[in-house]
């Protein structure tokens, strides 16, 4: 894993989301690059990653943004409101 400059304090999520990505798409974690993680404020409960037809509450999240590069694509995981990072795959 390759990453610029991590908050220590984001050390565990960008962890947890290399991970995720690495088993995910079937590599090994070397192969990921970290792109950005940093701290931010969602403005909902949707943590940044809303779903269609899911309503959330309208409230600030502390959290954080970390984006993660592999195979020549990019991932964004979202976390906050003390959940995990999770992909926020916008397709879906």
């Amino acid at each position: 894993m390759t990453h610029s400059a991590i908050p220590p304090a984001l050390a565990e999520q960008v962890r947890v989301a290399v991970t995720h990505l690495a088993q995910r798409l079937k590599i090994d974690p070397s192969g990921i690059s970290v792109i950005e993680a940093r701290a931010i404020i969602w403005p909902d409960g949707s943590l940044g990653c809303p779903r269609p037809g899911m309503g959330y509450r309208q409230v600030p999240q502390d959290g954080a943004l970390i984006r993660l590069s592999a195979q020549g694509r990019e991932y964004a995981y979202h976390s906050g409101s003390r959940q995990q990072p999770f992909l926020c795959d916008k397709a879906d």
